[in-house]
């Protein structure tokens, strides 16, 4: 009952949020997200043996949604300033064979958590933006539920027994079918509203139907390889959860792995739409 009653309250704040939400909300949340599955990224990266300073790990979130926020042309120059300071504070501070370790696994954190999650308010601020991050939660959710249920019941086969050993083919395939049919109905759902004149139009896409289908499938194999790694991550330094900050649901980290590895899937297809004048979604 925990597990169902937290996922109900964050999925409809999170809808909310992105249909009636400004950026600046949406970056604060996609921030403090950040922020808390970073903590919990430090715990795993100590528990593995390449701890990275709290203080650092806070200051470079912050100082990456800023700059994402304001300037994103310096992403690349907050990264690396953020990166030269803690290689700095590990060459003075830590055992030397420890300095490349400790810097890498730091680096790798704002690659892995933050990165993605900064593209969250850049792409509601896209044309169709909040139809894009619905689309992109509904894939996500939907695979996640779908795979939990079916593969619980049904599953025989497993999937990656090495990194996640109650995966099973049965459940990823409901993921599949989960993310298509529930991001086809948001796509029906947004056309069914622009054709019946709804001064609702947030839902509607501009894309053709196929290459909504093509993407659901896309983020769906996207979001459950996600789910894999950060398995791979826990299951290295043998935590089976990364927190106990949702009831139910263990940490903010194991809750947005599908999505740090889909978000960043979807705004590369966004970039390959806009080279090869695509159109928009």
């Amino acid at each position: 009952m925990k597990r169902i009653v937290t996922g109900l309250v964050l999925i409809v704040g999170v809808v909310a949020l992105v249909l009636y939400g400004d950026r600046w909300m949406i970056t604060l949340l996609a921030g403090v997200v950040a922020a808390l599955a970073a903590y919990e990224y430090v715990q795993l990266a100590g528990a593995g043996g390449s701890p990275v300073p709290l203080w650092w790990m806070a200051a470079a979130v912050i100082l990456f949604f800023t700059v994402v926020h304001e300037r994103p042309q310096d992403t690349i120059t907050a990264v690396s300033l953020a990166t030269l300071i803690l290689f700095t504070w590990n060459a003075f501070t830590t055992p030397l064979p420890r300095v490349l370790g400790e810097t890498a696994a730091g680096l790798f954190a704002l690659l892995y958590i933050a990165y993605p999650l900064t593209l969250i308010p850049r792409m509601w601020a896209e044309e169709d933006g909040p139809a894009l991050l619905l689309f992109l939660f509904l894939c996500v959710w939907a695979g996640d539920i779908a795979a939990l249920y079916v593969g619980k019941k049904f599953g025989r086969y497993k999937l990656a027994p090495r990194l996640s050993p109650n995966k099973t083919w049965e459940g990823s395939i409901a993921s599949l079918l989960g993310s298509v049919v529930f991001g086809m109905a948001l796509v029906g759902a947004g056309e069914y509203l622009s054709r019946s004149g709804s001064s609702f139009t947030k839902l509607h896409t501009s894309e053709p139907w196929w290459q909504s289908l093509a993407l659901a499938v896309v983020l769906n194999i996207a979001a459950q390889l996600g789910d894999l790694l950060e398995s791979a991550l826990k299951r290295g330094v043998n935590v089976k959860d990364s927190g106990k900050l949702l009831p139910g649901h263990g940490g903010i980290l194991d809750r947005i792995d599908a999505l740090l590895l889909a978000a960043p899937v979807l705004w590369f297809a966004l970039a390959l739409k806009e080279y090869y004048s695509m159109g928009n979604f």
